[in-house]
């Protein structure tokens, strides 16, 4: 028997719904173990609490993330979903505030 269209097109939007919902409870849970650096223009710059070299932030806005390095400059490691201008944006505020991020890396995770 020939399965309907409209079944499969709903079936379609029934699994991106999934994920969606799957990356956001996803978010949501490693919100807990992610000390804030700052929020800035409603994106959250952020460290793993278990995290490790080389010194990156995780950015995250409306449930979405992205990583960024910052050596040897800052680079977009991934990107799940930001707006090019969102990404544009992060990257900058990420250049300006580079050596408050390297600051809070070395008091995270290099405590004297």
């Amino acid at each position: 028997m020939n399965k309907s269209p409209t079944i499969e097109i709903e079936k379609k939007k029934l699994i991106v719904i999934s994920e969606k919902i799957f990356n956001f409870v996803e978010t949501i849970l490693k919100t807990y173990n992610m000390p804030t650096l700052f929020i800035l223009f409603g994106m959250r710059f952020c460290f793993y609490t278990e995290d490790h070299e080389p010194i990156h932030v995780h950015v995250i806005a409306h449930g979405i993330e992205a990583k960024f390095n910052l050596d040897p400059e800052v680079t977009l490691v991934y990107n799940k979903g930001l707006t090019s201008r969102e990404v544009r944006l992060a990257k900058e505020l990420i250049e300006e505030n580079e050596e408050i991020i390297r600051e809070r890396w070395k008091a995270i995770f290099y405590p004297e």
